[in-house]
């Protein structure tokens, strides 16, 4: 039965192809109109050779039709999921929006290395197109970041189904310090990883304080301080599952005294920041908050105050300054510099310098 309906089809491709060759416009649009009727309307029933059949037809059909004919089987074909995936693949390396666009952003029939290539050498057009579709990979989303206009960024940013890679997130929050709508575009992402949330909100607020300290210099104090609440009303909002479960767990390993500082040295190297920052705030005997701070802080000194508070190796703070240089996406810094810096650094004088900056954050509560 299904070889006489495959038959069957192909004798319809040769009654098309034989129509086409003598046909006007008006008969090759109608055509096209009545194979993609029966194809959407038994798409269930359809083998994957007749599926190959309607590939074959509907190829034969779009080199001799127009452009808006081209278009309306692109908008017809893009949902169904099991349309014919060669002529999917045709519509969507169209040049013309109108006839990729639906295809680019609605069919499931698009193999990844396909969007990629669209993505790596069409319009930006093509690309806001695809950054619109259900779900984007990391792969995907990596070319949309850095080929796309500030339009194409934005859109891909926005899709709860976009994945963001580490090096796109390090890219996209340091082009937000100078774009408060893509930075509004990141924060709003609920599964932005915390240490990325932590340096947008920094940077965010520095801007906004700035502007409003600009128009009300009067207000400047009353204007700081109430930046800085909402701040940390924000970074508490900011609070993820992952992290609850990260500080969990170190807490554990801390009241149990299997929290050591090789342990910290680990969660470091496995790029683990939530873990790493909770371990050395424990080991040094302070908040994770406080540690947090210091962590994403623009220099370094005060990470290593907090390492020598806790009493640590060289080796185990450079895996933890190393950890912060990657996710931040900030330049290398000089090591055997840090290094001399840190072994000068007496206990004595990192326990005072935190002393110090306990009791400026108690004053700044108050």
């Amino acid at each position: 039965m299904r070889s006489e309906t495959v038959k069957s089809s192909e004798n319809l491709l040769e009654e098309l192809q034989s129509a086409l060759a003598h046909g006007t416009v008006a008969r090759r649009v109608e055509a096209l109109r009545r194979v993609t009727d029966l194809f959407i309307n038994n798409v269930v029933d359809y083998s994957d050779d007749h599926v190959r059949v309607f590939d074959d037809v509907f190829q034969c059909l779009i080199e001799q039709i127009e452009t808006s004919a081209k278009a309306l089987l692109a908008d017809r074909l893009a949902p169904v999921p099991a349309a014919p995936p060669l002529i999917i693949r045709t519509l969507a390396l169209d040049d013309i929006i109108e006839i990729a666009g639906p295809v680019l952003s609605k069919s499931e029939r698009l193999d990844e290395t396909t969007l990629i290539e669209i993505a790596r050498s069409k319009s930006q057009a093509h690309l806001k197109a695809i950054s619109l579709r259900r779900a984007l990979s990391e792969a995907l989303t990596d070319v949309l970041v850095t080929r796309g206009n500030e339009d194409v960024v934005q859109s891909t940013v926005s899709n709860p189904g976009a994945k963001l890679s580490e090096d796109s997130l390090t890219d996209l929050v340091t082009r937000a310090e100078r774009d408060d709508d893509l930075a509004t575009c990141i924060g709003l992402r609920p599964d932005l990883p915390r240490h990325h949330y932590l340096k947008l909100i920094a940077k965010a607020s520095l801007n906004v304080r700035r502007k409003l300290e600009a128009a009300h210099p009067e207000l400047a104090d009353e204007v700081s301080s109430a930046v800085q609440e909402a701040a940390q009303r924000v970074r508490a909002a900011a609070m993820t599952r992952q992290t609850e479960m990260a500080r969990a767990l170190v807490k554990s390993l801390y009241e149990d005294g299997r929290l050591t500082e090789l342990q910290v040295a680990t969660f470091a190297e496995q790029g683990k920041f939530d873990e790493a920052n909770a371990g050395l705030a424990a080991l040094a005997g302070v908040s994770v908050e406080t540690a947090e701070n210091m962590m994403i802080e623009s220099r370094t000194e005060g990470l290593m105050i907090l390492a020598k508070v806790a009493g640590m190796q060289w080796t185990s703070v450079r895996a933890i300054i190393a950890m912060r240089e990657k996710l931040s996406g900030g330049s290398q810094t000089d090591m055997l510099s840090l290094r001399d810096a840190y072994e000068a650094l007496r206990s004595s004088t990192a326990q005072q310098v935190l002393r110090f900056h306990r009791m400026q954050n108690a004053t700044s509560a108050a």
